[in-house]
């Protein structure tokens, strides 16, 4: 046997808690963090099919399509084809990252366009109890982001990882293996069979290439196939996470913290502090969006404008601006802070082509200095902070901190605007009494059938 890096067997252990886990063990605050979330990836899903990278992911799910043996499942909203579980986990995966609305972690990663999708595929193809879904979200959620948090995300997103993709089929496992009642020896190899399936790289930044919005979609499907596969009997390394040679923690970060898979694990939880995005951008850039919001109404309109951020988001999300892509400019810190200051508004009307080549924004955008400030490096990731100064009407320097973004659990109002933003979002698509039975059902996903829920949302065009 090779060499583990703890004496401690991290993988089977995080296992047993997968398969054992009951929804009675759910805290109120893991239940009321997976309603909101789940409706809130649930929206960004329903209105994201018809971009034309979601389009080029659903065709090649059509072109391989064969009727499922068991009824298959939807893409959410959509009338007619079913595909296979792990497919429409796909599929619905990456529709709901399609425009950047989808929730985040402060440990990098994007989860509900990863767990849910997993989960509701199949509950569409599975005979289980609803408090079954409920549970195999929190516990996506969970072990996604304590995936994160082991490998030093912002140390190993240096490396060019991309953190969600990385992460991201071992959330769809661990949610999978809730959703079958794997036992624990099996959810042992659905996460080794998911942990060999990581990757993702973030050279979509380099171009705006559309690799970005397929990673969510992907790592969801990878997750499904994965517990699916070890249901089989078909074995994943057991030590995937201490394993000395080829394991998960080495290869993906320099300095891992293995303990941060199991600290506190079952009693402190970090899914309920999942962030919902109020912003079509990147989450890194919100907490700057926010401080620029607020000093809006003062600014004058001209004048230097300087914003603070941790090393890493400046590496991420400084870059100059030039028109190009959509994701392009979602990616980019200055765009999304110039149209806040022009607009009020960081929305995806915010991202129609005319704007994106604005001069007026581009110039602006370009304008700011950004000021890597070692404070926030040592805040950052564990707070998404940033501050924005600027010139106010009468002439004096105005300055907006932000230790966390709107949209982060520190926000009492926080359930409430995720109520908002889907009936903002679906506005087009649902008449509005659909949309309050399915905000209603996302309340009571314990007592629920997934089926009703998606049934609610098949006027979707």
């Amino acid at each position: 046997m090779h060499q583990q890096t703890q004496s401690m067997a991290i993988t089977r252990e995080l296992a047993g808690w997968i398969a054992g886990i009951r929804n009675a063990d759910l805290p109120d605050a893991v239940r009321q963090a997976v309603a909101g979330l789940s409706l809130d990836t649930f929206g960004a899903g329903l209105t994201g099919h018809d971009e034309p990278w979601s389009q080029a992911i659903r065709g090649w799910a059509d072109d391989g399509y064969l009727a499922p043996c068991d009824g298959g499942a939807r893409a959410w909203g959509r009338r007619g084809r079913t595909y296979r579980a792990a497919d429409a986990a796909l599929v619905n995966g990456a529709a709901a990252h399609a425009y950047e609305l989808d929730d985040f972690h402060n440990a990098k990663v994007h989860l509900g366009a990863v767990v849910l999708p997993a989960v509701f595929a199949l509950a569409e193809t599975l005979e289980v109890p609803p408090e079954r879904v409920e549970t195999a979200i929190a516990v996506g959620y969970e072990t996604m982001i304590r995936c994160s948090l082991a490998l030093q995300p912002a140390l190993a997103r240096m490396k060019g990882w991309h953190m969600t993709a990385v992460c991201a089929p071992l959330g769809g496992a661990a949610a999978s293996a809730v959703m079958l009642g794997l036992d624990a020896e099996r959810t042992a190899w659905a996460l080794g069979l998911a942990g060999t399936q990581s990757g993702g790289l973030f050279a979509f930044a380099c171009d705006g290439a559309d690799s970005k919005r397929f990673h969510p979609g992907r790592g969801a499907q990878a997750g499904v196939m994965a517990a699916e596969l070890a249901a089989r009997g078909l074995t994943g390394p057991t030590q995937l996470f201490e394993t000395g040679d080829g394991g998960w923690l080495k290869a993906f970060s320099e300095s891992p913290k293995p303990e941060r898979l199991l600290a506190g694990l079952g009693s402190d939880w970090h899914m309920p502090r999942t962030n919902f995005k109020p912003y079509a951008c990147c989450g890194s850039a919100h907490a700057h969006v926010d401080g620029a919001l607020r000093l809006r109404a003062d600014w004058a309109g001209q004048g230097p404008i300087r914003v603070g951020m941790p090393a890493v988001v400046d590496v991420q999300c400084g870059y100059r601006y030039a028109p190009g892509s959509v994701l392009n400019a979602q990616m980019s810190a200055r765009y999304a802070l110039a149209v806040a200051l022009l607009d009020g508004e960081v929305l995806p009307a915010q991202f129609g082509q005319a704007r994106l080549a604005d001069p007026k924004i581009i110039a602006l955008a370009n304008a700011i200095e950004i000021v890597r400030d070692p404070e926030l490096d040592a805040l950052y990731p564990a707070s998404f902070c940033g501050w924005v100064e600027l010139m106010s009407k009468n002439g004096e320097p105005l300055r907006a901190y932000q230790a966390n973004p709107s949209g982060s659990a520190e926000n009492p109002a926080r359930m409430a605007a995720i109520r908002d933003k889907f009936r903002a979002l679906t506005a087009d698509v649902l008449a509005p009494a659909q949309v309050e039975v399915l905000i209603d059902a996302f309340g009571k996903l314990a007592t629920t059938p997934v089926r009703h829920i998606l049934a609610a949302a098949e006027s979707v065009a």
